[in-house]
């Protein structure tokens, strides 16, 4: 997505193409096709730069993924949320890696030692 498109969607529609990009990449992930993960990863961190450029930094908005039934859409939304919603993107993320879900759960885990030992740096 470019800039110029994704500036012209309202937060709701960001919101709605972020969780089909989650989606996408889950299925990526269970085909084992790298690449696309890789391309919809930078697509889902596109509009994620997107929400933050928008005034009052709207990434918050996609706190109301948390509930999504997609577990890389959760964990995608959990980890956007880190630098404005700390604690409930932790929770999330806790829920997550607990939950036994994988490979979400890896990735979860491996997010909160990240943030433990100070190796993740909030933007």
């Amino acid at each position: 997505m470019t800039r110029a498109k994704s500036g012209d969607m309202t937060i709701e529609q960001l919101v709605a193409h972020y969780s089909e990009i989650g989606v996408a990449q889950d299925r990526a992930l269970l085909d084992n096709f790298v690449g696309q993960f890789n391309r919809l990863y930078d697509e889902a961190q596109a509009v994620e730069d997107e929400l933050k450029r928008r005034e009052g930094d709207q990434r918050r908005a996609l706190l109301a993924l948390y509930g999504h039934p997609n577990w890389q859409v959760r964990l995608n939304a959990a980890q956007a949320t880190r630098p404005v919603a700390p604690q409930a993107a932790r929770r999330m993320i806790e829920e997550i890696a607990d939950s036994r879900h994988f490979p979400q759960a890896g990735h979860a885990g491996m997010a909160l030692y990240a943030m433990d030992r100070g190796i993740y740096k909030p933007e």
